[in-house]
Parts: C-alpha cells; structure tokens; sequence
C-alpha cells in the first residue's frame, strides 16, 4: 500500500473544503489566560511524551509496513506540535511536565510487552480513542479562550488531531465499536420547551388577570343592578303619588 498520504506534502483539501488561514490569527500572547487554557497547553504537550515514543516504537515493531508509516509521520508531526506548545507555554509562563502521566505510561507499557499484529491493534487503538477525547476538547478552547497565543495553538492542534485521526483510522483496524458513543441530545432540549408549551404558558399569563377584570366588572354590574332594584321598590311612584297623599 502507498505511503504518498503520509507526506505532508501531498496532503490538499478536498475541492471548495477551505483550510484555516492560520496566519490572520494573532500570537502575541494577548488576553486572560483561563484554568482551561492553562490545562489544554499542558495536555498539548502531555500528548506529545507518549505519541512520540509510541510512534517510534510504531516504527521498530510493528510488521506491517502502513502501521510503520503511520506510526513514523504521527511522531514526527507531534514533534512539531511540541515545539509549538512549548512556545505558547513560555510565553504564557505555564509549567509544563516533563514525563507522561500514568496512564500514558501505562500504554507505553503495553505496547512494549506486545508484539506482531496485537502491537498493531493496540497502537491504533489506544491513540485513536486519546485524540477522540482531546478532539471536543480542542474546539471548546479554540471557541471560547480570550488569549490570542491560546486560540492559534488550539486552532493549529485541532489540524494535528484531525490529521492524525485520519492517518490511525487509514490502517484499516480501528474498532469504532470500542469508541465512546456521543451523549443522546435529549439534554440539550431540556431547557427549551416545546413550542405549545411556551404557548400555553404565555396565553395562561395572559389569560389570568383577563379573566380576573372580567369577574370584577361582573360583580359590580350585578351588585349595581340589585340596589337599583331595591332604591325602585322603596321610591312610590310618579303616577299615583298624589292620589296616595289623599
């Protein structure tokens, strides 16, 4: 199988597919740096201390000459990847780690025990379900961060991920059954309610002082019409009033 679609060179958008104009982004290290702004750069470079060493395991292991490219082109471009997030990080005075966490080092681990086709299975699987978590994470921090350094780096690693993504699931061996699914969107609706719902709920606040005045109005013309009744009962009448003196 080619490699061609490992190099970076070969590697275009799809006909009228725009690619990000990462170069009208600002980088001057401008604007509040949050908790989460702080948190993805570390996991930015978190990422690179294990893929970088799992690729080039990737590429003295494996048998299969795809999962050797794969492997080859992730590390190499994570290497970039690192250099841009240390970049950011010292412009942004954020301490960043130098070893993996545990669990990283824990599938550095298993991949060093395995060999053959289960070396090749693990590898795609345990980092195509890492940049299936870091993915939404990226893009919360590329829509919402105030800082420009942090914005040009999330929009940067968001092209890292999709490419790598794109690469792991070309071997041909992701198990997408295994992949977390996406939360049901029914929460996302529960703080919008029903069209009728809003309907009803404005015509009853509408409704109920309506239905309040005309009650009153009621009242008062039927009290009005009683003492009216009484006072003509009581008043002898016009007619006859002379005849009665009598």
């Amino acid at each position: 199988m080619s490699l061609i679609l490992l190099e970076p060179r070969q590697a275009r958008a799809d006909p009228g597919v725009p690619l990000p104009p990462n170069g009208l982004l600002s980088d001057r290290g401008v604007g509040v740096v949050s908790e989460a702004d702080r948190d993805f750069v570390v996991k930015v470079r978190l990422a690179g201390l294990w893929e970088i060493p799992a690729g080039d395991m990737a590429r003295r292991k494996s048998d299969d000459p795809r999962i050797r490219g794969i492997g080859r082109e992730i590390a190499r471009q994570h290497r970039v990847l690192d250099k841009l997030d240390r970049d950011a990080a010292k412009k942004l005075r954020i301490k960043l780690p130098d070893d993996p966490n545990a669990d990283q080092q824990g599938w550095l681990a298993e991949m060093s025990d395995a060999s053959g086709p289960d070396f090749d299975q693990i590898y795609i699987d345990r980092l195509r379900a890492a940049h299936g978590k870091i993915f939404p994470a990226i893009a919360t921090i590329r829509a919402s961060t105030r800082n420009d350094s942090v914005r040009k780096l999330a929009q940067q690693a968001n092209q890292f991920v999709m490419t790598h993504m794109t690469l792991l699931e070309s071997s041909g061996i992701v198990d997408y059954a295994a992949l977390p699914t996406a939360p049901p969107p029914a929460a996302a609706n529960a703080k919008s309610p029903p069209t009728n719902r809003v309907l009803s709920a404005a015509t009853s606040r509408v409704a109920t002082p309506l239905i309040f005045v005309v009650l009153v109005v009621g009242l008062f013309a039927l009290y009005w019409t009683i003492r009216r009744g009484q006072q003509s009962r009581r008043r002898p009448s016009r007619r006859y009033g002379g005849h009665l003196r009598r």
